[in-house]
């Protein structure tokens, strides 16, 4: 079950990522400045203006490809806490409501777990023996997040109202930059 599991999450992630990236070039290994690295690697990612509103701000420590998936990663995370604590806070009023959100909850704090060994991992990645390894485990743990964020949305989809509306709202938010995300790391 648990490998029928793993397969299906490789598939969706393989399918939302080619669906964005059809026809993009990926960032070229030259070395231009990090505001440049920034605008011409988010360019082409599922979200380009989100990208480069999102990454602009860590220019100063961007000199890389990687350094620029480690930011995307690490806005990612601090996107999915903010969309934790909002999920914590919310007031609920019927069964189904609160089982959606007690779900949502989970999800969200699964993909956090999931972009934290993202994030440990671009710490040590390295082209050469294991490069193909790490990248595997970026990739799968990137798209997990992603797959845990549209899961979590799909317990609202039988519930109407405001709930509904911010739920979505916060979540799509999260998996856009982690979207934007997973196209950067694949990218290395």
């Amino acid at each position: 079950m648990k490998m029928l599991r793993f397969l299906l999450l490789i598939l969706v992630s393989i399918l939302h990522f080619s669906h964005f990236t059809k026809g993009k070039k990926p960032i070229t290994s030259s070395s231009p400045s990090s505001t440049n690295l920034v605008s011409t690697s988010c360019v082409h990612a599922s979200y380009p203006n989100i990208c480069i509103r999102t990454l602009s701000s860590y220019n100063y420590v961007i000199n890389t490809p990687k350094d620029l998936a480690k930011a995307a990663v690490n806005v990612t995370l601090s996107r999915a806490k903010k969309a934790s604590n909002f999920l914590i806070k919310l007031k609920l009023q019927s069964k189904r409501e609160k089982g959606a959100l007690i779900d949502c909850i989970e999800q969200i704090g699964d993909s956090m777990y999931e972009l934290r060994k993202a994030i440990s991992e671009l710490k040590h990645l390295h082209k050469g023996k294991g490069f193909k390894l790490q990248m595997s485990n970026l990739e799968t743990w990137v798209s997990a997040a992603l797959t845990n964020e549209d899961t979590c949305l799909d317990g609202f989809k039988e519930i109407n109202g405001k709930i509904r509306y911010d739920v979505k709202r916060k979540i799509t938010n999260v998996a856009k930059v982690t979207s934007n995300a997973l196209y950067l790391i694949n990218q290395l």
